[in-house]
């Protein structure tokens, strides 16, 4: 790949947002409580950019799906598990195959081109590869496809390769149950995990005698599994360490955590679940028979199914994320894309991720919480050389106490000045930062904007204008 890729403006692409959210849980950790962070000496709130970035990547996901906005009708990705479930679900559906010949047929060619499954003995994880695959979502169905054109090889080779995995763990279980120390796990054949492979000389032994998948179709499966013209594998990459020729997506995006730019505020919330079938029998005016539930009722008035608890946060958070322009470029390129397929793209790539970042949320908890109908208070956009971060204009918290008592007032307005201060601030002294932009969906920060003087960002009404 050569540099002469053009990029209009300057190579990156920063974004800032502060976003106020009341009462949510949109991530939390493997107890159920909120993730925190401890910056500045104080403890913050945090929402992972993990979060953020797969809410961002679906939404633009299902806005292309759906035929809206600057990427409608482009191909995009699906990460998964569940390749081989697809590739089966379509030669059933679109080929006429019997779905058990389909799932053990997509399974051993899926498996042979290099990518782990789980257990065969365990029905849940049978057929779902050990690791999240991010590929086209179309590659199951071309996958299929070949399948389909090739099904007279595939068929036989496909035969050969289960009987060869079959006679294995047959072999392994046998030898393992002659073992004068060997475990009861061991005698019953092991963790077969490794698509009874075994582990160590074992497994290199057992991969000798499996019969090896045709070229044309290990060529069909890399193929429908390069990230092809799926625009957010590009723009958000992808690692399959699995398949060494498969090729790895380095993305253009990267994205920080969001923290509090205030010390943490957190409540565990009391919540009551009612018992509709409970409370229906002590409103009913109607005599009925003595049951034992009229019993159970008389031993326990309250109206509860059930109770507990759930951490709830609010706060003003916030979080950036920073896009490659020549980077993803370049990764449209390599996706076999013409410089002006992949500058066509890019333009519509850079429009819609700047949507996302601005309106996608995570759907944690949503309906308890409505939490993805926050908008952001205030957005700021600009270009640059290299990528800028500023978080560290809230390394000391924001005292939210009046003015007058020594604070700076509420978080959101207070957290707009220190962020628009530090980028006046820091534009100032590097001259490579150019068309800053702002937008704020708050009347009350709109009017704050129109009193702030040297900002270095023009105000915009919409978040198609926050780029070039």
């Amino acid at each position: 790949m050569t540099s002469s890729v053009s990029s209009p403006g300057s190579q990156f692409l920063s974004l800032h947002l502060l976003e106020t959210l009341v009462a949510v849980l949109p991530v939390r950790d493997e107890n159920g409580a909120p993730k925190s962070i401890v910056y500045g000496g104080t403890e913050r709130h945090m929402i992972t950019s993990q979060a953020r970035r797969r809410a961002e990547r679906v939404h633009t996901r299902n806005r292309a799906n759906a035929g809206i906005g600057a990427l409608a009708g482009r191909g995009t990705g699906t990460r998964t598990r569940e390749w081989a479930l697809i590739t089966a679900r379509a030669l059933a559906s679109e080929h006429g195959w019997e779905p058990e010949e389909a799932v053990r047929t997509a399974r051993a060619v899926i498996e042979a081109t290099g990518l782990k499954f789980g257990d065969p003995g365990k029905k849940t994880v049978a057929n779902l590869t050990k690791v999240l695959l991010f590929a086209p979502s179309d590659a199951g169905a071309r996958i299929a496809a070949h399948i389909e054109e090739q099904a007279g090889t595939v068929r036989a080779w496909a035969e050969a390769y289960t009987a060869a995995q079959a006679a294995a763990a047959a072999a392994s279980a046998k030898k393992k149950g002659g073992r004068k120390n060997a475990t009861p796990e061991e005698a019953d054949g092991g963790d077969l995990a490794e698509g009874a492979a075994g582990t160590g000389a074992d497994a290199s032994a057992v991969e000798a005698k499996l019969p090896a998948l045709p070229a044309a179709t290990r060529a069909a499966v890399l193929l429908a599994l390069a990230p092809r013209d799926a625009i957010d594998i590009a723009l958000y990459g992808r690692f399959l360490a699995e398949i060494a020729d498969s090729p790895n997506v380095d993305g253009a995006v990267q994205s920080s955590h969001a923290f509090t730019v205030h010390e943490a505020e957190q409540v565990d919330d009391f919540y009551a679940a009612a018992d509709d079938a409970k409370l229906d029998r002590k409103r009913s005016p109607k005599p009925q028979e003595k049951t034992a539930l009229d019993f159970l009722d008389a031993a326990d008035d309250a109206g509860a199914g059930m109770t507990g608890y759930q951490s709830l946060i609010t706060g003003t958070f916030y979080r950036h994320a920073v896009l490659d322009r020549l980077k993803l470029r370049r990764n449209l390129r390599a996706a076999g894309m013409t410089e002006a397929e992949a500058e066509e793209a890019s333009v519509a790539a850079e429009a819609e991720f700047v949507t996302a970042f601005v309106d996608a949320f995570p759907e944690a908890k949503k309906n308890s919480t409505a939490s993805t109908g926050s908008l952001p208070a205030l957005v700021l956009a600009f270009e640059g050389e290299r990528p800028y971060n500023y978080a560290a204009a809230f390394q000391n918290p924001i005292d939210e106490n009046p003015v007058g008592g020594g604070g700076e007032g509420p978080a959101g307005p207070a957290a707009v000045k220190r962020l628009l201060k530090h980028h006046a601030f820091v534009s100032g002294r590097r001259p490579d930062i150019k068309a800053g932009r702002v937008l704020t969906y708050d009347p009350q920060i709109d009017e704050l904007l129109g009193t702030l003087k040297d900002t270095g960002a023009l105000a915009v009404t919409s978040a198609e204008e926050l780029t070039a």
